[in-house]
């Protein structure tokens, strides 16, 4: 079997104690981004399994998109990231 080199490492484990890996990531085709997409996306990129640019890179995002979506996984988790929940969960 032969495995592509990559940057950074191929699994991590989160705080709750799971285990995530590269394949736990959406498909860089991704055009549909739920609340739990979005979530993995950013929990791979505040724990490590893939950097900040990378992302930006590969998933064709804003460097102000993913930081809004961090901030809301940070204040709310999954939930902040819901586009029916904007108004609740993204006032100052």
């Amino acid at each position: 079997m032969f495995l592509r080199k990559l940057n950074g490492p191929r699994s991590i484990t989160l705080p709750c104690g799971s285990i995530m890996t590269r394949g736990d990531l959406p498909s860089p085709r991704t055009t549909r981004w739920v609340a739990s997409r979005k979530k993995a996306l950013v929990l791979a990129v505040i724990h490590g399994l893939m950097d900040r640019k990378d992302a930006i890179d590969i998933y064709e995002l804003s460097e102000e998109e993913l930081s809004e979506w961090e901030r809301a996984v940070k204040a709310h988790g999954q939930d902040g990231l819901r586009a029916t929940a904007l108004q609740k969960y993204r006032q100052p």
